[in-house]
């Protein structure tokens, strides 16, 4: 029997991809916010299984490691209690597991990926098949009691994006002892030739920079530099930008 692994990201690089258009399965939220103590130390995420066939399916959790680039899985971790830890779902029917935050107190923000995977199949004596897995990443990040996200543009230039042209890189620094997300505020930039001019305005609403980069996972006290797929006018000259978070 050959069994074909497929990861559906939550995040890639910290930003979403639509779980949803997964066939035979979905699986919600894809991202949580818990806090370490108090309310809010508990979620749950539900899963669907719109195929004909069983669904068995484990959790796993793993924590996770900041960098300038993004976000890395630093191994497997307890912090996180999921009940139940397995299940199998009938066909057109959900199962929702509960995600509790088990560690003690903190004083930084720590984040991790809750991996819903699906389980090979058995298959009778003597029958053989390809089995396509899918594996779905949720984000949950844990937050220290009090502290609020605090979110600047420490610098902006002019970079190259995966395209080869004139792109934005902004970098933008978490000051604060909780994890921030770009996705949640407003990124305005402005362009300017080398003799001053504007040449470029835009401005991405929380929506839109989901769309472009993600959620943009920041971790505490942590920097992160962008590559915005967006293109320039031109190479040349200099960027400015300014991150407004969201109101609530």
């Amino acid at each position: 029997m050959r069994t074909i692994l497929k990861r559906m990201l939550a995040i890639a690089a910290a930003s979403a991809i639509a779980i949803s258009s997964a066939p035979a399965t979905t699986v919600q939220p894809i991202v949580i916010d818990l806090n370490a103590v108090g309310r809010g130390t508990s979620h749950t995420i539900t899963v669907e299984n719109t195929n004909a066939a069983r669904l068995p399916v484990e959790i796993r959790v793993e924590s996770l490691a900041f960098s300038e680039d993004g976000v890395t899985v630093a191994g497997a971790s307890r912090d996180l209690a999921i009940f139940p830890a397995q299940a199998v779902i009938e066909p057109g029917r959900t199962q929702t597991f509960r995600v509790q935050w088990a560690g003690g107190p903190i004083d930084r923000s720590k984040s991790y990926y809750v991996t819903v995977a699906q389980a090979p199949v058995t298959l009778p004596a003597g029958e053989s098949a390809i089995q396509v897995l899918y594996n779905f990443q949720v984000l949950v990040s844990v937050a220290p009691p009090r502290a609020r996200a605090n979110l600047t543009v420490e610098s902006a230039s002019i970079g190259r994006g995966a395209d080869g042209n004139p792109a934005p890189v902004v970098t933008v620094l978490n000051d604060s002892a909780t994890h921030a997300y770009v996705s949640r505020g407003t990124l305005s930039l402005v362009g300017r030739d080398a003799a001053g001019r504007t040449n470029f305005e835009r401005t991405l609403s929380p929506s839109e920079i989901q769309q472009t980069i993600g959620y943009g996972l920041v971790g505490p006290g942590q920097r992160r530099s962008l590559v915005l797929p967006i293109s320039l006018p031109s190479g040349s000259g200099s960027l400015e930008a300014r991150f407004l978070p969201a109101t609530r």
